[in-house]
């Protein structure tokens, strides 16, 4: 069962001046950076009442967060919620139609398991299900 909004992905193309932007402009503060190889990112993140904003800049051209800001430049690029059964809401979400871009959890950031649904079928919001290890 979803149990509530994890958080919200923005892709950028400096992790520097967007940390920079957060922190001097809206007075949040970064609480962690972190590398997640698997994905291809560098990340940082904000807590603004319970939901992360996760800003995320490529670390490799081929990753999907380069080709995400080739392709529609910065901004909102996905939406996870937390689940306590990531397996059980997969095949929930495979069984209604959507087209799974992870038949399984891989490793994400802050120690999570992640999963994503493409937008294709899930009305154009890259959709991400995550939860701890």
């Amino acid at each position: 069962m979803l149990k509530k909004i994890d958080h919200i992905g923005i892709a950028v193309k400096s992790l520097d001046e967007a940390v920079k932007f957060y922190e001097n402009a809206l007075g949040l503060k970064c609480e962690k950076i972190e590398e997640v190889p698997t994905q291809k990112v560098k990340t940082a993140f904000f807590d603004v009442g319970g939901v992360h904003l996760e800003i995320l800049e490529p670390t490799s051209d081929d990753s999907p967060i380069a080709k995400f800001l080739q392709r529609n430049g910065e901004g909102v690029h996905h939406i996870a919620y937390y689940s306590d059964d990531i397996t059980g809401q997969l095949a929930k979400a495979k069984e209604a139609g959507c087209k799974l871009i992870n038949e399984e959890p891989v490793p994400g950031a802050g120690g999570k398991k992640v999963a994503f649904l493409h937008p294709k079928s899930t009305h154009g919001v890259l959709t991400e299900f995550c939860s701890k290890e």
